[in-house]
């Protein structure tokens, strides 16, 4: 397994988890083969031209795209036992964390997976526990003839969500907390920040050293570093195609955030000048 951490913005970082080769080739668990079937009848669903199947294709495209991209990062990293099921050693040696130097330091790499690896268990486990709790009680919608039985498919798969990102950040956490992990400054990844962060940042050159490029990434604000257009490049640099739908997701996701973030604190100012000039 190799770790890669992806800078989103100046503040948010995407981690993606990539099975090497030859973990890849070894045998797949029941889950993920029952996984991978679902995602072949969703892709049948998907290029019917009309009916229920068409509709509910649309409609859970849509819901997938506001699950946070934090969910589906941790979702990429396998469950400790799983990876040990498919890599007898793992756990003995350290894991590769590829990531650009010029636009994250390397001694906050850690500090941030582990902050990654914790904050988000509770909601999980919380999530996880409500979704497969609630199922049960859509049965009766099953005796409905031909309309499947949309909650009851829906609450299982946020529920299994749920709990493969749970298992995702406590191996992560694993990692972290048991210093297995080695951060490595990918020079493809150096090369392609060093034109983003230049384009972003007016007081940045691309030819800048990666130590005074990333000063600059810590002194600025929270602004967008990536554009929909790189997540395929990064998926090639990193040789990792799922990478692209992923970090898609997390560049919409991050921008829209600051989009609402700057027209909030453009409102707070506004209201501001407005009660100025009446005092």
């Amino acid at each position: 397994m190799r770790l890669f951490v992806v800078p989103i913005s100046t503040r948010r970082a995407l981690i993606y988890a990539r099975l090497l080769r030859k973990d890849a080739s070894t045998e797949r668990s029941i889950i993920d083969r029952i996984t991978n079937k679902t995602a072949e009848t969703w892709t049948k669903w998907e290029e019917a031209d009309k009916g229920w199947q068409k509709h509910l294709v649309s409609w859970g495209n849509r819901v997938q795209q506001r699950i946070p991209y934090e969910e589906w990062a941790l979702k990429s990293i396998p469950s400790l036992r799983a990876q040990r099921r498919i890599d007898e050693l793992h756990g003995t040696r350290k894991v590769d964390v590829l990531f650009p130097g010029n636009a994250i330091k390397e001694e906050r790499l850690l500090p941030i997976l582990h902050k990654l690896s914790k904050e988000r268990q509770d909601l999980h486990r919380r999530r996880m526990l409500w979704s497969f709790i609630a199922a049960p009680f859509t049965a009766p919608i099953a005796l409905i003839p031909v309309i499947p039985n949309i909650p009851f498919f829906y609450l299982v798969y946020r529920g299994w969500s749920h709990w493969r990102a749970l298992n995702g950040s406590k191996h992560l956490q694993f990692l972290v907390e048991n210093n297995l992990l080695n951060p490595v400054s990918y020079p493809g990844l150096v090369e392609l920040y060093a034109k983003r962060v230049s384009s972003t940042l007016e007081e940045t050159d691309a030819e800048d050293p990666v130590s005074e490029m990333v000063e600059d990434v810590e002194k600025s604000d929270d602004k967008i570093l990536l554009r929909i257009r790189d997540a395929k490049k990064l998926a090639t640099i990193l040789d990792a195609p799922g990478l692209a739908l992923e970090a898609e997701r997390a560049i919409i996701q991050v921008s829209e955030h600051l989009k609402a973030s700057d027209s909030s604190t453009q409102e707070g100012a506004s209201e501001k000048s407005c009660e100025k000039r009446r005092q």
